[in-house]
């Protein structure tokens, strides 16, 4: 098996906007393979100038985890050029099939050395804020393994953070997700590990296993509060959470 052609693959997929094949249709390769892959895809962009400013969990759904048959979350990394600011419009052709899902931000305030918990996690985040993460599957007709989406960076391709808060309790939080200011889904922080600072707890410890370094100023999204909506063209993408405010983007037509 050809790691490295493999990762090719997939960072071209991702960088023309043009879908590949999943890899589980020829290659039998196990979890710890795919995030060799996804390691390598991501060095490509590395080498292009893109910076890693944090990480994302997928998987925060215990009935996610069991549908697929796996007991931890999954986590890919997000890059300077994923990330959207205020009033910057979502540029459609540079995704394939995304999809837009309401989220927690949490913001590091010093490099993470520890695996967070209960008692210190608030020593270590300056911020909490509500998101809008844009997944995109580089895979044909977004169909796709396990192994399969780890190695494609867990599906991350953008997002957009809210104004910042100062650190707060974020569990049981209604929040929702809008299109052209319809609600399309609604939900609870709950559903994001029954409390989204466990994904906070969890994004430390899985960072620690893989040699991962956690940096002051990174970005933890704890994972998706309801299903995500398939986004189109002129759309206007917005996600609200109590306490947290609202964020809003726009796509491009």
């Amino acid at each position: 098996m050809n790691y490295n052609l493999l990762a090719e693959t997939l960072d071209k997929a991702a960088l023309y906007a043009e879908p590949t094949a999943q890899i589980s249709a020829t290659e039998n390769i196990n979890l710890d393979e795919a995030y060799a892959i996804q390691s390598i895809s991501m060095a490509k962009r590395y080498i292009r100038g893109e910076k890693l400013v944090g990480i994302k969990l997928g998987f925060t759904s215990k009935a996610k985890m069991e549908q697929m048959g796996v007991h931890d979350m999954i986590w890919g990394r997000l890059t300077d050029r994923m990330a959207y600011m205020k009033d910057e419009e979502l540029d459609m052709s540079t995704f394939i099939h995304p999809r837009a899902e309401p989220e927690i931000a949490f913001r590091l305030s010093k490099d993470v050395d520890v695996i967070l918990n209960k008692d210190n996690a608030f020593d270590y985040i300056d911020g909490v804020a509500v998101a809008i993460e844009i997944i995109d599957s580089r895979y044909e007709n977004f169909k796709f393994s396990l192994e399969d989406v780890v190695a494609d960076n867990c599906s991350s391709s953008g997002f957009i953070i809210g104004e910042w808060v100062k650190p707060q309790e974020v569990n049981n939080l209604e929040m929702s997700l809008s299109l052209d200011g319809e609600v399309v889904q609604a939900g609870n922080s709950n559903a994001i590990l029954g409390d989204p600072m466990e994904s906070l707890f969890a994004a430390s410890r899985l960072a620690m296993e893989n040699g991962e370094n956690l940096l002051e100023g990174y970005v933890v999204l704890a994972g998706a509060a309801t299903p995500a909506m398939y986004i189109k063209p002129g759309q206007t993408i917005s996600a609200i959470a109590d306490g947290l405010g609202d964020v809003s983007l726009k796509v491009s037509k």
